[in-house]
């Protein structure tokens, strides 16, 4: 499976330069985070891409928009692949404000408040990467899924930092990062 992170957000946009929490609630892509959905849906156009896998964060949503559209999926929306919860742009959104914003999504079954109410463990985060890897694994799709998702959860599956807009390639075989920093 493909794993490639959000384009930049108003969060990382602040955080990079400041190192201080804005507070930002699940913030939307900056204009550069939208390029960087659209430039890695053109360059990924090639591959047979038949699964699209979605955190329920604005800024996951609003990069996999381009991949939805040029391959003509709908897009899974899962909160196993969300962020770690650590920081204010980690609360999310209710999926009752999700649907309006997004009426061509299914949102399924999601609770309302599908994210921790308090921060995540690293071992929780661990812990779920590997269920995520372990569904997946058993999937015939594995190879031909993108799944949208964050730095946390790409580190707790690889062991490897991606910057925004960024993808990597996941094995099933593959193993797991021991710790997430």
């Amino acid at each position: 499976m493909i794993l490639i992170r959000h384009g930049q957000s108003e969060f990382n946009l602040h955080f990079s330069a400041t190192k201080v929490d804005p507070g930002i609630r699940d913030p939307k892509l900056t204009p550069l985070g939208h390029q960087q959905a659209e430039d890695a849906a053109a360059t990924l156009a090639a591959l047979p891409i038949t699964r699209i896998i979605a955190s329920p964060y604005t800024r996951a949503l609003q990069t996999a928009a381009p991949f939805a559209r040029r391959f003509g999926l709908p897009v899974t929306i899962s909160p196993l692949v969300r962020e770690r919860y650590k920081f204010v742009c980690d609360v999310g959104t209710p999926i009752s404000t999700l649907q309006d914003a997004w009426p061509e999504q299914d949102f399924g079954d999601l609770e309302d408040h599908w994210w921790p109410a308090e921060t995540e463990t690293e071992a929780a985060t661990l812990g779920r990467a590997a269920d995520f890897h372990v569904e997946m694994a058993a999937r015939s799709d594995h190879a031909e899924t993108l799944v949208v998702t964050h730095w946390a959860f790409i580190m707790a599956m690889t062991g490897q930092t991606l910057n925004n807009g960024e993808w990597i390639v996941v094995e099933p075989n593959a193993g797991f990062a021991a710790t997430i920093t």
